[in-house]
C-alpha cells in the first residue's frame, strides 16, 4: 500500500481537503448546525476546541496514522464537515475511515456516500489497501445503520474499549470491506448516488 499523503479528492457535488487551521472557522460553523457536540456518541469538537481538534489530526498525520479532510458542498461552497483515514498500518494494507461528523442539515443526504465512495476509491484503486475498516460506539446506531448501507460487513465488537467524551467507556462495533468486495460495492454506491429520489 502507499501511504496516504495529503491529496484532494472530489465529485461532482463534495470536494475532500486535506485538514488545515484554514478549516477552523468552516468546521466551528458546520458543527454549530445541529450543536453536535452534546452528542455523546460522537467525536464532534465543542466549538471552544476546534483548533485543538484540527492540531490534534494534523498530529496524527506527522505520526503517520492518519490523514483527515474537511468536507466541502461544492454548490454553497460551505464546510459542511469532517472525515479522515486513521489506524493506517502499512504492513498489512489496512486502513480505517472515520472520526466522521456532518452538520445536521446535510445528514442523510448525498454527502456521507458521495465521501465515502471517494475515500474507498482512493484506498482500494490508488493507495493499494486490501482492507478498510470502520469503528462505532455501540449506541451510535446511526452511524451503524450508516456504514452497513455502505456495504461494509460488520465484524464484532470490542467490548470495554474506548473512553466517550464524558468519561464513560464504550463498546466498539467494527466493520470492514476487502478489497475484492469493493467492485460490487462500488457499483451499489454508483448506482444509489444516480438514481432518482
Amino acid at each position: 500500500m502507499i501511504k496516504p499523503d495529503p491529496c484532494t479528492v472530489a465529485s461532482a457535488r463534495v470536494r475532500l481537503e486535506p485538514l488545515a487551521l484554514e478549516h477552523v472557522d468552516g468546521l466551528r460553523e458546520a458543527a454549530a448546525d445541529g450543536e453536535l457536540w452534546t452528542l455523546r456518541v460522537t467525536s464532534v469538537p465543542e466549538p471552544e476546541q476546534t483548533q485543538a481538534y484540527v492540531e490534534a489530526a494534523l498530529q496524527g498525520q506527522r505520526d503517520g496514522h492518519m490523514l483527515a479532510f474537511a468536507v466541502r458542498d461544492l454548490a454553497s461552497g460551505r464546510i459542511v464537515g469532517s472525515t479522515r483515514y486513521h489506524d493506517i498500518v502499512m504492513a498489512v494494507d489496512r486502513l480505517e475511515i472515520g472520526y466522521t461528523w456532518y452538520g445536521r442539515s446535510w445528514q442523510r443526504s448525498f454527502v456521507n456516500t458521495e465521501c465515502k465512495l471517494l475515500l474507498m476509491q482512493h484506498a482500494f484503486e490508488t493507495l493499494g489497501a486490501q482492507l478498510v475498516g470502520w469503528r462505532t460506539d455501540n449506541f451510535n446506531f446511526a452511524s451503524q445503520r450508516a456504514i452497513e448501507r455502505l456495504g461494509a460487513r460488520r465484524d464484532g465488537v470490542l467490548r470495554h474499549h474506548a473512553l466517550r467524551r464524558d468519561g464513560t467507556v464504550r463498546d466498539t462495533v467494527m466493520y470492514s470491506l476487502a478489497v475484492g468486495e469493493w467492485p460490487e460495492v462500488k457499483a451499489q454506491l454508483q448506482w444509489q448516488l444516480a438514481r432518482p429520489r
